[in-house]
């Protein structure tokens, strides 16, 4: 991407920033409610509960659940996807046990795996793996399905190793579908963790969250979801972003 053009994408990331801010600050001072507080009151509030060394530690443990389950759900599913789309034999085998991942609730497999290994952040990070793996193999899987067999020919007629057909071809194709399940998963990932942490955890954002929310306590709720949304809207431009342009260059290039 040019610099300007990416200059002038980042002026109308923050102008539109502003605007919801505006926007947030006007529906507040309209409705004058305890219920709506501004974001003037929110970010003072944001600053007294780092104070009180609530906020971070909470923020720290939620961010190593969501990574911790991440990482594991994205090895496991790239393996497995690669596994069924290149093997007819295993897409027919398991193909729907990653139909019935994708379609079981959330909310029972957390329960399920609380009342298995008890309230702890294993359950809950393998509540996390078992949600997010099906969706990551779905998306690799469609990824090995589209494959360009010319590229196979070309490897064949110059007899690559079976390794660098891997690193050289085919890692290269399914770079824009790991992306993909990534940005997805990341998105996912994040609200399975608070979701459970509300239901059996006493640490991490959901339990102060459903501590707030016993207390009707707006200003907590906001300032942790205003944070929240920080760090997610950090790590996609300053992160996630910077690494798509980057492993995409290539198709830029060639256009």
């Amino acid at each position: 991407m040019r610099p300007a053009r990416l200059g002038i994408e980042v002026w109308l990331g923050g102008l539109s920033v502003l605007m919801l801010l505006a926007v947030w600050q006007g529906i507040a001072m309209v409705l004058d409610s305890r219920f709506l507080p501004s974001p003037v009151v929110v970010a003072g509030h944001i600053l007294f509960l780092t104070q009180k060394a609530h906020l971070l530690p909470d923020f720290g443990v939620t961010l190593a659940r969501a990574a911790c389950g991440f990482a594991i759900a994205m090895v496991l599913g790239t393996a497995a996807g690669i596994a069924l789309g290149r093997s007819r034999l295993v897409d027919r085998l398991f193909l729907n046990w990653v139909v019935v991942g994708m379609n079981l609730p959330a909310i029972v497999i957390a329960i399920l795996c609380y009342i298995w290994l008890g309230l702890t952040d294993t359950a809950l990070v393998l509540a996390v793996v078992l949600n997010k793996t099906p969706l990551v193999i779905t998306q690799i899987r469609q990824g090995v399905l589209s494959f360009d067999p010319a590229y196979d020919e070309f490897a064949a007629a110059y007899r690559l190793s079976r390794r660098d057909r891997f690193w050289n071809i085919q890692v290269p194709q399914l770079v824009p579908y790991l992306l993909t399940a990534g940005r997805t998963g990341l998105s996912l990932v994040w609200k399975i963790v608070l979701v459970f942490e509300v239901i059996g955890s006493d640490s991490g954002v959901g339990f102060r969250v459903s501590l707030f929310f016993q207390f009707f306590d707006l200003k907590g709720i906001l300032a942790y979801t205003t944070v929240f949304v920080c760090i997610v809207m950090a790590l996609e431009h300053l992160f996630i972003g910077p690494l798509e342009r980057r492993l995409l260059a290539w198709r830029a290039d060639r256009g």
